[in-house]
């Protein structure tokens, strides 16, 4: 691809999330350089050499702290018209794919969600060859995009966040859009973070989900107790978090999180097609289900078939038996 690569950045606190990582990951497999694209924090840009970036461009402007798509996407449409990148990427998030179509409608080009892979063919006329998820991910779909730039985000989870084997400092480069009041008119005033035990369904390495089959809110308790011996992040099924069992921020599956971790423990959990979306990037799934033909178990690679109330604390007993500290 002639141009470089405009990868949006999100970096809430300072630090790149990890979709943010894995969009540049992706980025780098389209064989140009890697530039990127922040608000507010230019502290971090300069870390983002380690994953390729050479260029950071920093839009130091407080308004769009936090949620703002419709004049995030007016900033971006004016540094593609500056620096004409040949692609712009994003995280597929709920926000990744908001903010992208915007600057899809206001560039008059076509853009590309959920994309897994991308590559140019020959006597393609320079469109690029891609596979996305489509359907929550239960299919991949072979398409192809024109455009100019390409304008496409990356499916959660599909690509592993890999610093580039080439590390460089990013250069910084300042950027001011012009940005009117009007490009305000909808505003997201005060968010509420969601009260968390200090590690994130998204980032954690080990998660314990619940489903129907704990029961109740209270009975959760076995289940933080196992998470806390194995600095593990607990989750729950739709079902759990519409009984108000567990909030909505915890909710793993298509209309909640996509998690990926090493470890998933699924509890009482039947495995419906909408879970099975949200959990299906872990690397290990072991299921704990007195029904052995749980749609769930289809996925598990390991399986105890038996009470979740008897197994649970059981785990929980041997691994203190076996010296493992809580947290």
């Amino acid at each position: 691809m002639s141009g470089a690569v405009l990868v949006v950045v999100d970096a809430p606190g300072g630090e790149p999330d990890r979709l943010s990582l894995e969009a540049l990951t992706f980025a780098r497999s389209l064989n140009a350089p890697v530039d990127a694209v922040l608000f507010g924090e230019g502290t971090s840009a300069q870390k983002l050499g380690a994953f390729g970036v050479t260029t950071a461009h920093v839009v130091d402007d407080r308004r769009l702290a936090g949620p703002a798509p419709e004049p995030k996407a007016v900033a971006i449409v004016q540094l593609v018209k500056e620096v004409s990148p040949s692609a712009v990427v994003a995280a597929g998030s709920e926000r990744g794919n908001e903010l992208l179509a915007h600057v899809a409608a206001r560039l008059g080009q076509p853009m590309a969600a959920n994309v897994i892979s991308a590559e140019s063919a020959p006597d393609s006329g320079g469109r690029l060859k891609l596979t996305r998820q489509r359907w929550a991910g239960s299919l991949l779909e072979d398409a192809w995009l024109d455009g100019a730039p390409k304008l496409m985000t990356v499916a959660p989870h599909a690509v592993a966040a890999e610093p580039a084997d080439a590390k460089t400092a990013a250069t910084v480069a300042p950027f001011q859009p012009a940005l009117n009041e009007h490009a305000f008119h909808v505003r997201v005033r005060p968010v509420e973070a969601a009260a968390t035990s200090g590690i994130s369904l998204s980032d954690a390495r080990v998660v314990v989900g619940g489903g129907r089959g704990v029961g109740s809110s209270e009975a959760f308790s076995e289940l933080e107790d196992l998470a806390s011996l194995l600095g593990a992040a607990v989750g729950g099924s739709r079902v759990v978090t519409s009984a108000g069992w567990r909030p909505h921020s915890d909710q793993i599956g298509q209309t909640g999180l996509r998690i990926a971790p090493d470890l998933y423990i699924a509890c009482g959990i039947s495995g419906a097609i909408q879970h099975i979306v949200g959990c299906k990037a872990a690397k290990r799934i072991l299921a704990i289900n007195t029904d052995p033909d749980a749609p769930i178990m289809d996925v598990a690679d390991y399986a105890v078939i038996g009470d979740l109330h008897a197994v649970v604390p059981a785990i929980s007993s041997e691994l203190r038996r076996r010296g493992v500290a809580a947290g």
